[in-house]
């Protein structure tokens, strides 16, 4: 039996680190409590913002299995499973599908550059027939600039040809607000769900047919955004927007992924959610005090979070 489509808000949550660089899945449970009650729609686990490229598949199996454990409803989660490796996305998806996510976030193969469309559309199609469940929904993940291998209209209509019930939708987080309409375009009305992935263009995409966003900054900004979402046909949206804008923007202009981790250590008290695993490298503390005195100057807060500390 098919699980509800997550729409709305989704944060790709970061993965808080121990001292030894193991993945803290105490931590990691409590953030995602915060995130459910402050509206999002659900939880994109293991994407970019995750750090999910430097989780072993194990690592991210054990993740998700202690959410589970700490309560937390796997109708809400939409795990990131696209690997280098076919056999390591088959288990990955497997593994979550059978633990009743909602739908799975799927990068294509990433490592090899340059290659044809055709290769990309069989390794989406081997991961289907493999992972060989009904319940199966895959939101492919477009995101050029990192993974250097490009979601075509071609390919996803191609996908939803052969495997209509398995390819759910997008989060398109190429940052190209022509390309996001041309998905919202070719897609209007077919059941495939597009997100674009900041917030930066929620307006837009729920303007034209979008289903919410996917966005980084969901793990810190999530009330606000939440509230753009769900009131985004009244007068005050354009406002709402460019307050979303303003926060964004002054944390993008740092290294996102520490950037993150910085705030919400900042906010909760708690230095432990700094630490990311290398190669990416923590703020400087100059640039924690500048990003700092930027977002008290937006009047930036995180309510309700140092309780989950």
């Amino acid at each position: 039996m098919k699980q509800t489509r997550i729409k709305g808000v989704l944060a790709p949550v970061i993965t808080p680190f121990r001292q030894d660089l193991t993945p803290d899945g105490k931590r990691f449970a409590a953030h995602c409590k915060w995130l459910l009650e402050q509206g999002v729609g659900g939880l994109a686990i293991f994407g970019t913002t995750s750090e999910a490229n430097s989780l072993s598949v194990d690592e991210r199996i054990v993740l998700f299995d202690e959410l589970l454990a700490a309560g937390i409803p796997p109708a809400r989660l939409m795990p990131g499973t696209g690997c280098s490796a076919l056999t390591d996305s088959v288990r990955l998806t497997r593994h979550v599908v059978a633990g009743g996510a909602a739908g799975v976030l799927m990068l294509p193969p990433f490592y090899y550059k340059g290659v044809p469309e055709e290769g990309v559309y069989r390794n989406y199609a081997e991961i289907v027939e493999r992972v060989g469940d009904q319940r199966l929904a895959i939101y492919l993940y477009h995101i050029p600039q990192v993974s250097q291998v490009l979601i075509p209209i071609s390919l996803i209509s191609r996908l939803i040809s052969a495997y209509p019930t398995a390819i759910a939708g997008i989060k398109d987080s190429s940052g190209a607000p022509a390309n996001l309409r041309a998905l919202l375009d070719a897609f209007a009305g077919t059941g495939f769900d597009v997100f674009p992935g900041s917030e930066l263009l929620l307006l837009e995409g729920l303007r034209h047919g979008g289903a919410g966003c996917i966005t980084a900054t969901g793990n810190v900004n999530p009330g606000a955004i939440v509230r753009l979402y769900d009131n985004w046909r009244t007068a005050d949206a354009d406002a709402m927007q460019a307050g979303l804008d303003a926060v964004r923007r002054a944390i993008q202009a740092f290294p996102m992924i520490p950037a993150l981790k910085a705030t919400l250590a900042r906010c909760t008290g708690d230095d432990a959610w700094s630490r990311v695993r290398p190669p990416l490298v923590e703020l400087s503390a100059s640039e924690q005090v500048q990003l700092a005195g930027v977002l008290d100057a937006l009047d930036f807060t995180m309510p309700g979070i140092a309780a989950l500390a």
